[in-house]
C-alpha cells in the first residue's frame, strides 16, 4: 500500500495544478504555489500547495502546509480531505479516477447546490469536510474534561475554521470546532452537533453559546460503539463519554439534550437500556419520559445517577476508580460480568 500510495503521489504532483484546480477549485494560482483556505477547499489563504519542484525530498511538487492550522502533507491528502473519504482504497480509486482524465483544459470542480442553513444536508457536508480526532484540539479538549481514551471515536470529527455567528446582525468568526454526527437507527447521518473550541483546546471558546447543534436531532442521537442488546442512553457528549471511560464495551448514546433524550427512539434489539441521569429538574423529567417509552415497548430500564451533577464531574472530581466503583452497584449483575470486567481487563 505504502509503495502504491508513493506512485500516486508523485503522479499527481506531476500535474500538481490541475489536481488543485480540481479539488482545491476554491483557490488560484500565485506564482509557483495554489493558494486556499484549508484542505477541505475553504476560500481564504493559509493554504500553500507547491506547484513545482522536485519528485520527492523538501520543496517536492505537490506538497502543501497550511500556516493557520500546522497541517501539511501531499495531494493524495488534498483528495482524502476534500473528498471527505475516510479508506485508502476510496482516495486511491478517486486519484486513478482523476488521472485517466483528459488534460486538455483545466479542470474546475462543479460547485456545489447550496443548501438551506442548519439542514440535515449541511450537516452531512459539515461533518465530511471535517477531520478525524487524532492528535487534533479535540483530543486536548477531552483530556482536560477527564476523557483519555476515547472509543469508537468515529461519531466525532475536528474543524479547525468551523464558522460561527453570534446572531444575524454580527459578522461571522471562525473557531476550532469538535463536530459530532447525529445519527437514526440506520446510521444515516441526520444532523450534526458543534462545541467551538478555544485556540488551544483546553476549553469550551469564549463565546456567548459555544453549543449549537444543526439538522434533524428528534429521536436521534451521537453513538459510540454499534446498538445492540444492552444500551446507555443520556444527554451530553461529555456526560456519555465518560461513561464509556469506564465501560467501554458499552454501546452509548448522548441525545444532546433533556427534551431529546426523553424523545429518544430505541432500537428494536433492545432489551435493557440504562438512563444516565443529570442532577436536575430536566433531567430528571426526561429520565421518567425515556423509562416510561423503554418499559411500554418491554425493554427494561435502570437509572444510573451521579454523585454530582453529571458523570463528566464524576470523573473529574473523583477519578476514574471511583466512578467505576459507583457504577458497579448501579448495574445489573449480569452487566457487571460483561462490561466491568473487560473494562478492568482493558487497563490491567
Amino acid at each position: 500500500m505504502t509503495r502504491d500510495a508513493s506512485e500516486l503521489a508523485r503522479r499527481l504532483a506531476r500535474d500538481a495544478e490541475a489536481v488543485c484546480r480540481h479539488y482545491l477549485s476554491n483557490g488560484r494560482r500565485q506564482g509557483r504555489y495554489w493558494i486556499v483556505g484549508d484542505v477541505r477547499n475553504t476560500p481564504g489563504r493559509s493554504m500553500f500547495v507547491r506547484l513545482s519542484g522536485p519528485d520527492s525530498g523538501p520543496g517536492a511538487a505537490g506538497h502543501w502546509r497550511d500556516a493557520a492550522s500546522g497541517e501539511h502533507g501531499d495531494l493524495l491528502d488534498v483528495i482524502r480531505e476534500s473528498c471527505g473519504f475516510v479508506d485508502f482504497r476510496d482516495v486511491a480509486g478517486e486519484a486513478r479516477r482523476f488521472l485517466s482524465l483528459p488534460r486538455a483544459e483545466p479542470r474546475r470542480s462543479p460547485k456545489r447546490t447550496p443548501v438551506p442553513a442548519g439542514s440535515a444536508e449541511a450537516a452531512r457536508r459539515l461533518f465530511a469536510m471535517s477531520q478525524p480526532i487524532r492528535r487534533t484540539l479535540v483530543e486536548t479538549y477531552l483530556g482536560h474534561r477527564g476523557i483519555k481514551p476515547v472509543h469508537d471515536a468515529g461519531a466525532l470529527r475536528f474543524h479547525p475554521r468551523s464558522y460561527y455567528r453570534p446572531d444575524d446582525g454580527s459578522p461571522t468568526e471562525t473557531w476550532p470546532a469538535m463536530i459530532a454526527a447525529v445519527t437514526d437507527l440506520a446510521d444515516r447521518i441526520t444532523g450534526a452537533h458543534r462545541t467551538w473550541l478555544a485556540p488551544d483546546g483546553s476549553h469550551k471558546a469564549p463565546v456567548d453559546t459555544p453549543r449549537r447543534a444543526m439538522g434533524g436531532l428528534l429521536g436521534h442521537a451521537v453513538r459510540f460503539g454499534a446498538d445492540d442488546d444492552v444500551l446507555a442512553a443520556g444527554e451530553g457528549i461529555e456526560t456519555m463519554l465518560s461513561l464509556r471511560c469506564a465501560l467501554p464495551a458499552m454501546p452509548m448514546a448522548a441525545a444532546l439534550s433533556a427534551n431529546h433524550l426523553a424523545a429518544l427512539l430505541l432500537p428494536p434489539t433492545l432489551r435493557r437500556l440504562y438512563v444516565a441521569r443529570d442532577a436536575d429538574a430536566a433531567g430528571d423529567t426526561a429520565v421518567a419520559a425515556l423509562t416510561q417509552c423503554a418499559e411500554a415497548a418491554g425493554i427494561e430500564a435502570l437509572v444510573l445517577s451521579p454523585r454530582t451533577g453529571d458523570f463528566n464531574e464524576d470523573l473529574h472530581a473523583f477519578g476514574l476508580g471511583a466512578l467505576r466503583a459507583a457504577l458497579c452497584i448501579q448495574l445489573a449483575p449480569q452487566d457487571v460480568a460483561r462490561f466491568m470486567l473487560f473494562a478492568d481487563a482493558g487497563t490491567a
